[in-house]
Order: C-alpha cells, then sequence, then structure tokens
C-alpha cells in the first residue's frame, strides 16, 4: 500500500478537520502512517481513557495504535473514530440480505421450528447477513458441529406443524456422505413437508465469501489430507497452529462481509430457500 505522499508532517490542523472521520471496525485493514504499519482490526479497547486498536499484519504479528489521525483506509487519510454506538431502534433502508428493513419492529419471541447449521462459523455467517430477518421472523440458527449424528438429532426435536426444520449442510453434493445422511434423514418418519435438508457445495462455509471480497482471484487449493481451514490460512500466510489462530482467521474473513452481495449465489439461494420454509404457510 502506498502513502500517496501522505506524512505525518502533513496531516497539519487545518487539514486534519476536513478528513473523513470513519468508525472503526473489527477486519477494516489499516496502515499507520507514521510506522508503515498495515494490518487488519482484531479488537478495539480502551486503555488509560483513550480507545486503543490492535492491528494484526499478514505475518499474525500485532501492533496497538490510538485512535485519531494518522491512519490511511484503502490508500485516503482519515481520522478513526471510536465503534459506532449500537442503535436501539433500527435505521430505516434494507437489511445485510437484501430485504426491505421494518423501521421499529421488535424481534419475534423464539418460534418452535429452527435452522440448523453445521458449526459456529456457519452459524455466524448467517447470523450477520440474515440476523435482522430471522429475527422479525422468529426464527433461531443453531450449530449442529457435524451432521453425523443427524439422524438422532432429528428424532429427538421430533418435527412436526408447527415445529419444523431447516437444515443446511456444507459440501451437499451427489454420492457424498452428506448426501446420504441427508437421503437417510428426509425419508424417516415425519421428515416429509416438515424438514427441509439444503446444502452448498463447498468443503467449508468460508468458501462461500466471493473471493474478490477478500482481494484474491481465487480460494487456495487445499491438498487432500491436510486440515482445509488450517491449509487456507497457511496460504494466506496467517497464523494457522492453534483453535485460536483458526478463530482469529475467520473473523478477519467475517469482517470483510457486509452484506449477501459479499456472497456466493449458491448459498443464498439455499439460506432464502430454508427461511422461506420455516415461514410461509
Amino acid at each position: 500500500m502506498q502513502y500517496q505522499n501522505w506524512g505525518p508532517q502533513e496531516i497539519a490542523a487545518p487539514v486534519r478537520n476536513q478528513l473523513p472521520e470513519v468508525p472503526v471496525e473489527r477486519g477494516m485493514v489499516l496502515e499507520d502512517v507514521q510506522s508503515g504499519w498495515v494490518g487488519a482490526v482484531t479488537r478495539v479497547e480502551k486503555s488509560g481513557g483513550m480507545h486503543v486498536v490492535a492491528l494484526e499484519d499478514r505475518r499474525g504479528k500485532s501492533r496497538s495504535f490510538r485512535l485519531g489521525y494518522g491512519f490511511l483506509l484503502e490508500g485516503q487519510p482519515i481520522r478513526l473514530m471510536p465503534p459506532a454506538p449500537r442503535q436501539a431502534t433500527a435505521p430505516a433502508g434494507r437489511t445485510a440480505s437484501g430485504s426491505v428493513r421494518v423501521a421499529g419492529q421488535r424481534a419475534q419471541v423464539a418460534k418452535a421450528s429452527r435452522i440448523w447449521v453445521e458449526g459456529k462459523h456457519d452459524a455466524e455467517l448467517v447470523e450477520k447477513v440474515w440476523g435482522d430477518d430471522l429475527r422479525v421472523e422468529g426464527i433461531v440458527v443453531e450449530p449442529l458441529h457435524g451432521i453425523d449424528d443427524l439422524a438422532a438429532a432429528v428424532a429427538d426435536f421430533s418435527p412436526g406443524p408447527g415445529r419444523r426444520l431447516g437444515v443446511l449442510v456444507d459440501h451437499l453434493v451427489p454420492d457424498s456422505k452428506e448426501s446420504r445422511i441427508a437421503d437417510a434423514v428426509m425419508a424417516s418418519p415425519g421428515a416429509a413437508g416438515n424438514v427441509l435438508i439444503v446444502g452448498h457445495p463447498y468443503v467449508d462455509v468460508w468458501q462461500a465469501i466471493r473471493p474478490a471480497v477478500l482481494g484474491i482471484e481465487s480460494w487456495p487449493v487445499v491438498p487432500r489430507g491436510q486440515d482445509w481451514k488450517t491449509g487456507i490460512l497457511a496460504a494466506f500466510g496467517w497464523p494457522h497452529s492453534t483453535k485460536e489462530d483458526i478463530g482469529l482467521g475467520w473473523q478477519k474473513l467475517l469482517g470483510a462481509v457486509r452484506s449477501y452481495a459479499d456472497l456466493e449465489a449458491s448459498l443464498l439461494g439455499r439460506v432464502e430457500e430454508v427461511i422461506d420454509f420455516l415461514t410461509v404457510p
């Protein structure tokens, strides 16, 4: 990233007042002008009465900086501000899923119907994009942590009228283990009309994020036999040795997602299908 001839000596008081004020967000990639440090925002905290932002570079090293002047965002100088406060009432417009936002709408009491996804990351992605819609409908998303025991879990759930179940499965392709499990569940008593199992073709929900959103042409190819998430983080040059590394890597990726437009159509269609199944009489 280039400085564009912007240095600390040029940030005089008259110019500072003209800089755009940008609230800090996790996942935002910034450059500290004075040191040249470039990294993604991993956390913001108060220290000594001032806000401090931690920036983690591509090698996993982190440095902290005081919020304010002296940052570049996408090559442009900004004044970095504290996180925007959460609004009690949702602003008018559209939700992250693209649906019309209902101003002043309260979240509904959770219904008996559920959306099940394979893991925590799937749940966080669905919540980020469709969370506003699901709260209006009173639908809860729950992670399964794998689908090997899906048949037993569905039996325990006891689906029926008014108690429907939508399941979003990773790597649901013909002749896969996942497709055989799904077929067996759908053939079980009580599933017809009350259970819907859909899936996307990706090995992991991470791949449902469009590569262009991350500034890459395509997702790296991970050799067979290697843990996929570990391989992806290694290809990015990010820390990948521990569960904490995996979690931090995912937060960087999730931070790049702003709306449905940042996701692949093959995931969008399946999630919308599940929501319709659970909410349309």
